[in-house]
């Protein structure tokens, strides 16, 4: 009766241990037991804990050998060979198999590779290598390959005058927040589908449960899209931000502008005699786009400023404040959220908040755009605008006119 005592305590001893420990350590743990039993102990601690008695016979010679480095459970040579030491030409074979696949610069560390790793295994295969994707897997890591998703660094059109226009950007705002005028950043967000459509990212939901979505994304008739119009007040870190229903033109741009003076710029900035605006080259408020032009001039009638304009050089719309100010956060805020109605839309533009402050006010701007507006010459020619001496076409101010 003593032995099955024996081997039933061990067993709970065991099993208590037993996801604590790795290899080496139940093998010493078994073997501590065989020693403390005794006679007949290496059977009875066998039964006990499964482990195959030649095992237990390496962990009684391990009790008696001196400690292994720390972090090994085995001496060194122990385990299988590597496999590119059996098979030396592996490895030239697989580099072979990724040249023609390289995107990157190959004089750099870091290569990429755009082949899967089922496929390669079954190349190297065909080419005599007997190897699985998991392997493959561990000499693409020692060869210094990943994979690697697209990046989007390179700018496009580099204009000579680039950095200078920055400088001059730069140096207009800060002349005009150091007289306390208003300075915002404006730019169109990407159109969106209203509707149960899928929107990019992921949240935080019951796990299996997904927010099911339509499988095609083709525009409701009854909803169609909206179109985002941005305006970023850089010196407050506040947004204003009109949602339209129809065209991008520059008379629903300017319109928003307009608005976010008559619900909140005006207020904020009760004496100002000048605004400015920083804006991309092309789009609804594009340098070319002539409706822009004169409905800033029907603006600065209204409200009576001056409306002085920079625009970033071809290439940099991602400079603009308000795409790493507000449109990414919007972006973020309804990340895997449906925008299931026009509402939904505003409620959660509006709802966008940062740590370092952000706020934003949203509405729906439900007015119907004209596009393909054509402005004629006698019209042009009646704007009171002035262009700067560097870049005329990018920098210039719009001042009312006074009463016909």
């Amino acid at each position: 009766m003593g032995n099955v005592v024996d081997v039933a305590a061990i067993r709970r001893k065991f099993l208590a241990l037993h996801d604590q420990l790795n290899e080496r350590g139940r093998r010493l743990f078994a073997a501590a037991e065989v020693r403390a039993l005794g006679r007949g102990g290496l059977v009875a601690v066998a039964q006990a804990t499964g482990i195959a008695r030649s095992t237990i016979g390496r962990g009684l010679k391990d009790l008696n050998a001196p400690p292994l480095p720390a972090g090994r459970v085995r001496h060194g040579g122990c385990g299988r060979r590597a496999l590119t030491t059996e098979d030396p030409t592996l490895l030239n074979d697989l580099r072979h198999l990724l040249a023609p696949m390289t995107l990157g610069d190959p004089v750099k560390p870091l290569l990429w590779v755009s082949k899967s790793l089922a496929k390669l295994a079954m190349a190297l295969r065909k080419m005599g290598h007997q190897i699985g994707p998991t392997t493959v897997a561990k000499l693409l890591r020692q060869l210094g390959y990943s994979r690697q998703c697209n990046s989007k660094a390179n700018a496009g059109s580099h204009h000579v005058d680039r950095d200078a226009q920055f400088e001059h950007i730069n140096a207009q705002v800060l002349a005009f927040q150091a007289d306390s005028r208003p300075v915002i950043s404006v730019d169109t967000k990407k159109k969106e589908l209203v509707g149960l459509y899928k929107n990019g990212g992921t949240d935080y939901r019951p796990k299996g449960r997904p927010q099911r979505v339509k499988t095609h994304d083709f525009a409701d008739p009854a909803l169609g899209k909206v179109v985002p119009y941005g305006v970023y007040d850089i010196a407050d870190n506040s947004g204003w931000v009109s949602v339209g229903i129809d065209h991008d033109t520059a008379e629903f741009a300017v319109n928003a502008i307009r608005r976010w003076w008559e619900k909140v710029g005006r207020m904020r900035y009760p004496g100002a005699t000048r605004l400015m605006i920083t804006a991309d080259g092309g789009g609804s408020n594009g340098v070319r786009v002539r409706l822009w032009k004169m409905e800033l001039q029907r603006l600065a009638d209204e409200i009576g400023i001056e409306i002085a304009v920079c625009h970033y050089p071809p290439g940099t719309s991602k400079w603009n404040k308000i795409e790493h100010r507000l449109f990414c956060h919007i972006t973020q805020n309804w990340r895997a959220k449906p925008l299931t109605s026009r509402l939904a839309v505003v409620e959660l533009i509006a709802a966008t908040t940062t740590t370092a402050g952000l706020t934003v006010d949203c509405e729906i701007d439900d007015r119907l755009y004209l596009a393909g507006i054509k402005v004629p010459d006698a019209d042009m020619e009646a704007l009171n605008i002035v262009r700067a001496d560097f870049h005329p076409e990018w920098n210039y101010a719009i001042k009312p006119r006074g009463p016909k």
